[in-house]
Order: structure tokens, then C-alpha cells, then sequence
């Protein structure tokens, strides 16, 4: 092998290590986006108050971080122990962003949030797999089960109507992620 092309090997490597160094660094930056909820700690069983043994109202759901081109929010809540398939437990989209210059960059769903199907802002619901508009909680047959609450920042507002399913959100969302974080409570009856 030549010097030269032992040089042009080199610099290729090296470029290819720098590209590979940028890229991660790129995706660590973008990944900013942190959801949690005063109404149970990560990891922790949930309250019987969010699920079917209590009032079945949906917890308080908070999140920072968003990146700065993100249109709106979606945010699905998923139970993978079920028996037969991942449960749907929420299906909430078209979260709007805050207008620029507020000093806080924090956004809410309340705890309790209306189980309509457009709510204030133009948040729209879809249906769950309890064939029901906005949240319904755990009630698991048995067992320990988990439920992921998981947030995407998005670089769209969707021309959905109301009621959609998680398949039609989760297709129409390809290609428009911007960032996703999520976080899981537990539950047992």
C-alpha cells in the first residue's frame, strides 16, 4: 500500500469516526424532551384513583423540553401485559405549543382531564380499546401490569378528526417525530 492511500485511508477513517461522534451528539441534544406526573413516581404502582377500583380519572401528566421546531404534542397510553394485545388506554393529540416568550416551558394535563372529544385548544381524543373517548385507567384480569405513558413532540398539527384510533395516530405521526420520551406506572388489583 502507498503512502498516499494509507493517508487517504486515515483521513477517511478519521472522518468517519468525527461524522459518527456529530451524529450522537446530535441525537443526545434533540432527546430533551422529560415527561413525569405528580401523580405517581416512575416505576411506582399507580393510585386506585387513576384505575377501574377507583374513580378512573387520568393522572396529572407533565412534560418539559420540547424541540424548537415541534407543532403540537400526542400522547398514548399503552398497557403491553394485557392478555390478548397491548391495550390502548389513551389516545390524546393536537396538544398545542406555547407561544414564544413565556419563561416556562412546562406543559399539563390536568388531572381529571374531560373525557370529550375536542377540548380546549383544539385537543383532539381518540378512541381506546375500551371502544371510549379519552382515558380510561387500569384494570388489569391479573397480575402486575405495566402502563407507558408515552409523549411525542411532533412537527405537525394532524388533520384528524376526533375518535381516531392508536394504529391511524401512530401512522399518521411516521416521518413527523421530532422527539419521544416516555414513563411507566404499575398496577395489580
Amino acid at each position: 500500500m502507498s503512502k498516499l492511500t494509507g493517508v487517504v485511508l486515515s483521513l477517511l477513517l478519521a472522518g468517519i469516526l468525527v461524522s459518527q461522534l456529530w451524529a450522537g451528539s446530535k441525537a443526545k441534544a434533540k432527546n430533551t424532551l422529560h415527561i413525569y406526573s405528580s401523580s405517581f413516581k416512575p416505576g411506582a404502582s399507580m393510585p386506585d384513583k387513576y384505575t377501574c377500583k377507583g374513580e378512573n380519572i387520568s393522572p396529572d401528566v407533565s412534560w418539559k423540553g420540547a424541540p424548537l421546531k415541534t407543532q403540537s404534542f400526542a400522547l398514548i397510553v399503552e398497557d403491553p401485559d394485557a392478555p390478548t394485545q397491548t391495550w390502548v388506554h389513551w389516545v390524546i393529540y393536537n396538544i398545542p405549543v406555547k407561544k414564544p416568550g413565556l419563561t416556562e416551558n412546562i406543559y399539563e394535563l390536568t388531572e381529571g382531564y374531560p373525557r370529550d372529544e375536542v377540548t380546549s385548544g383544539g385537543i383532539l381524543q381518540g378512541t381506546n380499546d375500551f371502544k371510549k373517548i379519552g382515558y380510561d385507567g387500569p384494570c388489569p384480569p391479573s397480575g402486575i401490569h405495566r402502563y407507558y405513558f408515552e409523549l411525542y413532540a411532533l412537527d405537525t398539527v394532524f388533520n384528524l378528526g376526533a375518535g381516531v384510533t392508536n394504529a391511524e395516530l401512530l401512522s399518521a405521526m411516521k416521518g413527523h417525530i421530532l422527539a419521544q420520551t416516555q414513563m411507566m406506572g404499575t398496577y395489580s388489583k
